[in-house]
């Protein structure tokens, strides 16, 4: 294994004894079916056969061999392999050793020192009144309706239904952008600022027509970069009515019938969340002082998958979104490669979390497997059965064996750490 990696190389050298062998069991399978002009079915002599059919007999022969003597040789190094090896220089002649070139990479080797008694300080985080006077506001926006207004002209928190038809300036025989009943929040955050500044102070029926110009990095590949001349026809004005944190909004949003009930369940959630959030914290801390502990290469292998996982996760966000990541301007081999880092350092994690795991013991029963697979299916909103398939089906159901054996390590080390808990 090179110093700093976990890459190998290792010649294959198969006797000629053993080649020879094997070509003749092959070449006796081709024989049996082989159709050659002049002969009967399965009746061509041997050494016709063989010639006949050389070059698939010979890839045959290295197909059977190759991995059985790779194999043989990687169990007695007691090496376990990461992927596929790459088998390359093949070497193939007539009366001579059959060799090859194999490259990989294995797992790295290396001491395991103490996870327990870590030590460590947790704050946890205290919620006040503050904190539930938030939490209630969040239930009265989140409750909040929109009423049609008729006296008044457009304000921010407003909602604008408009029809609009938006031009590209510098290519007038471009095709149009055009939305019918499109509904704008003034002075939303994710509302151009153009479109905010020409509507507010708006009215019903009035006509606007102003430019936007589009940063750069739009998140619109189409509409990046240029200016637009839009003509928008106001079709309607919506205001924002927020109920009042009272005892309706508790019997709205709730079950419970009183406001100082709903406070008390929203400090209870509130205290539990922080907990948790607290725990993951200090939970953190531990893998970093685990990660200290330990100097080893990690499979590159490993790397590259975790961050494709990485730019699997962000393209999913955008879609959740409602952005097409190829109508984007972003480069996103640069972040990928950005990511390394990171991803190098997930991957040292799990498999230190990997040899706690074994180390103690620690093992996922099914039943444990189908629970996190109960919640994922929940959040997702398909059944359980449904995403246990998906999972299998695309060779993801270990993934998650393994990342769930591992927090299940971690929780072992939180368990047995020393944790100075002190006041926030």
């Amino acid at each position: 294994m090179e110093a700093a990696t976990c890459k190998k190389e290792m010649v294959i050298e198969i006797p000629v004894d053993v080649v020879q062998r094997e070509a003749e069991s092959v070449a006796g399978q081709f024989a049996k079916r082989a159709r050659i002009p002049g002969f009967r079915p399965g009746h061509a002599p041997p050494s016709i056969v063989r010639r006949h059919f050389r070059d698939d007999i010979r890839s045959e022969v290295a197909q059977a061999l190759i991995p059985r003597f790779f194999q043989t040789k990687v169990k007695d190094q007691k090496w376990e392999i990461v992927g596929q090896p790459r088998f390359e220089d093949l070497k193939f002649e007539d009366d001579q050793p059959l060799t090859c070139k194999a490259t990989f990479e294995i797992y790295p080797d290396f001491e395991l020192k103490s996870y327990k008694d870590l030590e460590v300080d947790e704050t946890p985080a205290e919620v006040t009144d503050a904190d539930v006077d938030k939490a209630v506001e969040e239930l009265r926006e989140a409750a909040a309706t929109f009423e049609v207004v008729t006296d008044r002209p457009a304000i921010d928190d407003d909602q604008v239904t408009v029809s609009y038809r938006g031009q590209d300036t510098a290519s007038p025989s471009s095709q149009p952008t055009e939305a019918k009943e499109a509904v704008i929040l003034v002075g939303g955050k994710q509302t151009v600022e153009a479109f905010t500044e020409n509507l507010r102070g708006a009215r019903t029926g009035e006509v606007k027509e102003f430019p936007v110009t589009y940063p750069a990095d739009y998140p619109q590949k189409q509409l990046a970069g240029k200016t637009y001349s839009y003509r928008v026809d106001v079709q309607s004005i919506k205001k924002k009515v927020v109920p009042a944190g009272d005892d309706e909004l508790a019997k709205s949003v709730s079950e419970f019938s009183t406001l100082q009930e709903l406070r008390a369940k929203l400090r209870h959630d509130l205290t539990e969340n922080a907990k948790r959030q607290a725990e993951l914290a200090t939970k953190q801390k531990l893998a970093e002082k685990l990660l200290e502990a330990h100097t080893f290469p990690v499979p590159q292998m490993l790397v590259e998958a975790q961050m494709d996982r990485k730019i699997e996760r962000t393209l999913g966000q955008l879609l959740a979104q409602g952005i097409d990541p190829r109508e984007t301007q972003v480069d996103w081999r640069k972040i990928r490669e950005d990511s390394r880092p990171e991803a190098e350092k997930e991957v040292r994690t799990a498999l230190l979390l990997n040899r706690v795991a074994e180390s103690e013991k620690i093992e996922l029963t099914e039943e444990e497997v189908d629970d996190v697979i109960r919640e994922m299916a929940k959040e997702r909103h398909i059944t359980a059965a449904e995403l246990k398939t998906r999972l299998t089906r695309d060779g993801k159901l270990d993934t998650l064996r393994y990342t769930r054996r591992n927090q299940k390590a971690l929780d072992f080390i939180y368990r047995n750490a020393k944790i100075n808990r002190k006041s926030a």
